[in-house]
């Protein structure tokens, strides 16, 4: 048994173990149906076992006396039922072995010997506990076909015969329904159990996925924010690597640039920090892009040198859902940042159309690069995730090559 399966077993018992059944304790145990060794008894077992030798011996014994009190018993009989009431009384500590034989030898048995009566009862309610009910059934109906036959062969001499069979049959009824009982008992107990464990299960399922949620949000936002700012730095940085000769006007924008996309790209970081650590959701804490935002990322991308058309036909674009207008903005965002890595020095077009009472479509399309473009690690991660993005708000995003060859993302977005 491992550690955290030890740790589990322990914790289904909060009273001594001495005072649950042997059987009960063995269902519980995760690892009992891997091993084949048998529930050893505890002290309640010992104690129970114990009274029902002792009630059966006392039985036992009361139809001994009787027997031979009763002159129409031969005492070669009467001895010879002595013999196997004692037989049957040692038996009796084999019940929780074999609940299912002990029963079945003890229905013909106790029809012959009248000191086995009693361990025949308990047979049968220890069958009743410990096996389903159609063995029961077969068992006990056997024992209650041999009570009429039983009280034919040996009339009771203080009890008319109907009411002896009634009386029998009654018993009967009675130890089998309180073994049923018992059973029901610790089958609820399991079940309660086997919930439990299914509810413990299903809530460390649902916390591992919300942590893996989280995590990708996280992953996907952070990709978001800083990829843009990352590829001017990259871009301004390559010019001043290729162009040392430049004039130093044009070296001091390219540093100026540099150094407001490395302040931002850190402030961007302190925010979504700040967010994370203070365990708000995304559209609290820091102010979120809108479409709004569309005209200040396209002059920033100017800025780094690129060819930006922007096509912002959008009725009412203030009165946007403020998800909508993220999740428009973010996918402006990558697809520029896409054409800056994958075709650098194209056109590129950026459309936003739509409004109120019907969708907004946002494009981002480029032509061809002029020659041959570097293949760049990780492509296509940020498409993944703005079609994760546009799914979560409800839209669509498709993205391919173009007829020209080129490259185009198309958005969806439901208005409202």
């Amino acid at each position: 048994m491992t550690g955290d399966r030890a740790a589990q077993y322990a914790q289904e018992f909060t009273g001594p173990r001495w005072f649950f059944p042997s059987a009960l304790i063995h269902q519980l145990d995760p690892d009992a149906g891997r091993s084949r060794r048998r529930p050893r008894r505890t002290a309640r077992d010992w104690l129970v076992d114990f009274s029902c030798f002792l009630l059966a011996v006392g039985v036992g014994l009361l139809a001994a006396d009787a027997l031979t009190a009763n002159a129409r018993v031969p005492a070669s009989l009467a001895t010879a039922d002595q013999v196997l009431g004692a037989l049957s009384c040692a038996a009796i500590w084999l019940r929780r072995r074999w609940p299912l034989g002990l029963a079945a030898v003890m229905a013909p048995v106790s029809f012959v010997s009248e000191t086995s009566g009693g361990v025949a009862m308990i047979a049968l309610f220890s069958l009743a506990v410990h096996r389903p009910f159609r063995y029961v059934v077969w068992v006990g109906g056997a024992q209650a076909a041999f009570v009429p036959l039983y009280f034919w062969w040996r009339p009771d001499p203080d009890l008319p015969y109907l009411a002896s069979v009634i009386l029998l049959m009654a018993m009967t009824v009675a130890v089998v329904g309180w073994g049923m009982f018992v059973r029901s008992k610790r089958q609820l107990m399991l079940s309660l159990r086997d919930r439990a464990r299914r509810a413990e299960t299903e809530a460390r399922l649902r916390a591992e996925q919300a942590q893996r949620l989280a995590r990708e949000a996280i992953a996907r936002e952070m990709h978001d924010v800083l990829a843009h700012r990352l590829t001017l730095l990259s871009v301004h940085a390559g010019a001043l690597e290729f162009r040392p000769d430049a004039p130093r006007e044009e070296i001091a924008r390219a540093a100026g640039v540099i150094r407001e996309s490395a302040h931002e790209a850190l402030q961007d970081l302190r925010e979504i920090i700040g967010v994370l650590r203070a365990r708000e959701s995304d559209d609290s804490g820091r102010p979120q892009p809108t479409l709004a935002a569309l005209d200040t990322l396209v002059a920033e991308s100017r800025q780094a040198g690129m060819k930006v058309t922007l096509d912002h036909r959008v009725n009412d674009a203030a009165d946007a859902p403020a998800s909508v207008g993220r999740t428009a903005y973010r996918i402006a965002q990558e697809g520029l940042t896409n054409a800056r890595k994958h075709a650098p020095g194209t056109e590129v077009t950026v459309s936003v159309t739509g409004g109120p009472g019907e969708d907004l479509t946002v494009t981002v399309r480029n032509p061809a690069p002029g020659g041959d473009v570097p293949a760049v690690p990780g492509a296509g991660q940020g498409l993944i995730g703005l079609t994760e993005r546009a799914n979560l708000a409800g839209g669509t995003l498709k993205h391919g090559p173009t007829s020209d060859g080129g490259f185009e993302v198309r958005a969806r977005l439901p208005w409202g």
